[in-house]
């Protein structure tokens, strides 16, 4: 398969790494000097699932370069979404598909909106992994956990498109299933993203430390509560005890040692995601008539550093 992965961070790069190895025909689209690792280096992912080493790597910061292929794997962090469905099209052959797997419940919308008669493409995508670039060239997954979910988005029980993304996955030896409702599964990875994100970053800390204090387990679980509220009066079909299950999965599958890739973000004083995850809870929420001060408080503590870290404020005449 013919695959463009569109952001070569933690989500494209192992996955499309692993795709790589298995000798599909893979390009990563990258910028700055993770570009120029990509294109000296080779691409290296650090997993416990086994080390990936793609040298040479294709790779490239112009899609226009690359032509029509069978799959774009669109994993950019979400302020970008709006400029990478705008360099598209080169990309877009008679049968291309265009599967998101970024964070947050909108990227489906704007991607959709984005290509106006050439909707057709897209189809529904939910990674579930701990990754990250760890430096230029180099992608560290953490624990083992590494899940794709691919479906198209009306939930059609026919989906030959997806069933074919999800064939090549597999034998790539990608955990890769086919959904019948990726709405529900984009909706259900929201929940939990947003108040793990928003935990992590906001206490600085992992996993592991959050759940073991009380105070702050009893808020990722009244955060999670809050972002469950709001899906469900959005519309969202998820189990009455979603909640309770979210919690559960945190405490006993997920490593100690787990991090948000906001946290990440955060740690390296880049951008954040922030705006699309607990803001995205709060102005949901609001619209909905559904109350989220957990969310809100965790937006607002982290609002300086939305943009990248701050600058220091100038020191006062003396």
């Amino acid at each position: 398969m013919r695959i463009a992965v569109f952001g070569t961070g933690g989500v494209g790069g192992y996955f499309g790494g692993r795709l790589a190895m298995a000798g599909n025909d893979v390009t990563f689209i990258a910028r700055g000097a993770h570009l120029a690792a990509l294109r000296r280096d080779g691409l290296t992912v650090e997993s416990a699932n086994g080390t990936i080493r793609v040298q040479p790597a294709q790779a490239t910061d112009d899609p226009a370069t690359i032509g029509p292929v069978d799959l774009v794997m669109l994993c950019v962090k979400l302020w970008d979404t709006e400029g990478a469905v705008a360099a598209l099209p080169p990309l877009l052959g008679p049968d291309t598909a265009v599967v998101s797997f970024q964070n947050g419940i909108e990227a489906v919308p704007v991607l959709t909106a984005g290509l106006k008669g050439t909707a057709a493409h897209v189809l529904g995508g939910v990674a579930q992994i701990a990754a990250a670039i760890e430096r230029p060239g180099v992608i560290r997954h953490t624990g083992t956990l590494a899940r794709l979910l691919v479906g198209e988005t009306g939930g059609t029980a026919e989906q030959p498109r997806a069933a074919a993304i999800v064939a090549t996955m597999q034998a790539a030896g990608i955990d890769a299933l086919l959904s019948s409702d990726i709405g529900t599964a984009i909706w259900e990875k929201f929940v939990f993203l947003a108040s793990f994100s928003g935990m992590t970053a906001l206490t600085r800390l992992p996993k592991g430390p959050i759940t073991a204090e009380p105070a702050t387990r009893a808020m990722f679980a009244a955060a999670i509560g809050e972002a469950c509220a709001v899906a469900q009066a959005r519309g969202a079909a998820l189990a009455p005890d979603h909640a309770e299950r979210a919690m559960a999965r945190l405490e006993k599958q997920l490593p100690a040692e787990m991090k948000s890739s906001m946290l990440v973000d955060l740690e390296n004083g880049r951008r954040l995601e922030l705006p699309w995850l607990s803001g995205a809870v709060v102005r949901l929420g609001e619209a909905a008539g559904v109350a989220t001060p957990v969310h809100a408080a965790i937006a607002a503590a982290l609002a300086p550093y939305a943009q990248g870290r701050p600058q220091p404020a100038a020191a006062a005449a003396g």
